[in-house]
């Protein structure tokens, strides 16, 4: 793995130290620097954005390239040729499922997806118009109260039923935080339907009516899911990979990283990007705001465009704009006034040359955000739906960490307070 080394100079040091530099199957070399501890020196990187935090078989980003590899596979290719639930297994497993493997796996998450009937009452305590991040957050972390009869991280048989009771439960506790955000009764999953079409069916089916999902809807929120299954070592997933390595079980760790999600520079783009086009208003003032947005003194940026990790094209947004104007079309919506606006900006933004020439395309946020308005879900109930899809990223990279030798997590910090100094009597401060 290792057959180069790093030679680290420090003024007052009469030695050097060296540090084993390691190779990965791709992406860049990273320096060994556990072993400055022994030295008595930590190294100092604010936001981890230079430090690889663990070892990883799951996801591989190449941000300056615009790719993005799920066990190898990459998400174009998944995304045309399997299914979100097939994802699922691929992050779960290692390889992709053949047709036994596929259809016992969906017939083990169908079987999971009730939840206990006293989840329903424990949600009767939030207010109603509680946010359904909050929502989703208590419920989640409440489930190892509910479902502790296999929460021993220990045994592999234990962790892989926690999965799919994860997997499966997530769509059924986000259609429930929705439907108490309206008012509206829960509905149960029905075991004819696949994964997306039951998600649908659940949030916006009531008992008064036959339960129908228009197929474009479904596939597009199946694909929604899948764009969002895993995302590498991002603030959630290293959340609960930081909570994990204390040994909580994984219902806590899943509510920690639905928490870090839950923060608007993370979770919350697709709904920026909603409240981006409400504040534009009208396509009569686009020109306006796009002389805004290139205005370095101004702070008004365009939502949805560029990403942290992408350098080029985000590539999960070129499968998400195909899905985006299936489902504008299905709906009959592409006259609808803000969705005119958020066409107008994605041309500006793939034509104009102060965008092309910093790469400032359209990403997955802007796409989803937008595919999910036209839908009718609310931008409440956004982020609740990135979690439903990340779920499975954030077990699997769970799962690996505690599948292998691992440390509990304990980030160093560079001191700036006082140096000691002595309490003082009462009447001397």
């Amino acid at each position: 793995m290792t057959d180069k080394k790093a030679v680290l100079n420090i003024d007052g040091f009469d030695t050097e130290i060296d540090l084993p530099v390691l190779s990965g199957t791709l992406g860049q070399d990273v320096i060994d620097v556990s072993s400055l501890t022994a030295n008595n020196i930590f190294t100092f990187d604010p936001g981890f954005t230079s430090t690889a935090s663990c070892e990883s078989k799951i996801t591989f980003i190449d941000g300056a390239k615009g790719v993005l590899l799920h066990r190898g596979y990459p998400i174009e290719e998944l995304a045309e040729k399997a299914s979100y639930l097939e994802t699922c297994y691929l992050l779960l497993n290692g390889e992709l499922p053949d047709a036994a493997q596929k259809a016992e796996f969906e017939s083990i998450i169908t079987s999971h997806t009730m939840v206990n009937r006293s989840i329903e009452q424990f949600l009767a305590g939030f207010r109603h118009d509680a946010h359904p991040m909050a929502i989703m957050c208590g419920v989640v972390g409440a489930m190892s109260s509910f479902y502790h009869d296999s929460i021993d991280i220990n045994d592999p048989t234990h962790r892989m039923i926690t999965a799919h009771r994860l997997i499966a439960k997530m769509p059924t506790l986000a259609a429930m935080c929705y439907k108490h955000y309206v008012g509206q009764p829960y509905m149960y999953p029905k075991n004819d339907m696949n994964y997306a079409e039951n998600f649908l069916h659940m949030m916006f089916g009531t008992p008064c009516d036959m339960p129908k999902v228009s197929p474009v809807l479904a596939n597009a929120m199946d694909l929604l899911f899948l764009l969002h299954a895993d995302h590498e070592q991002n603030a959630s997933t290293s959340t609960v990979r930081l909570a994990g390595s204390s040994g909580a079980n994984p219902f806590s760790c899943i509510a920690a990283g639905i928490a870090a999600l839950w923060g608007p520079s993370h979770g919350g783009a697709n709904q920026a990007v909603l409240e981006m086009l409400n504040e534009i208003g009208d396509e009569k003032h686009i020109d306006k705001f796009i002389k805004r947005a290139k205005d370095k003194d101004d702070s008004f940026r365009l939502m949805g465009f560029g990403h942290r990790v992408y350098k080029n094209f985000d590539p999960r947004a070129r499968v998400m704009k195909k899905a985006c104007d299936d489902v504008l079309a299905e709906l009959g919506l592409e006259d609808d006034p803000l969705l005119r606006i958020a066409t107008r900006l994605e041309q500006i933004a793939l034509e104009d040359d102060y965008f092309v020439s910093k790469k400032l395309y359209p990403n997955v946020d802007f796409y989803s955000g937008i595919i999910m308005k036209a839908i009718g879900i609310p931008t409440e109930m956004f982020t609740v739906i990135f979690a439903t899809g990340r779920t499975v990223g954030w077990v699997a990279h769970w799962n690996e960490m505690i599948s292998n030798p691992y440390k509990i997590g304990r980030p160093r910090q560079l001191y700036t307070g006082p140096s000691q100094r002595s309490v003082q009597a009462m009447d001397e401060r």
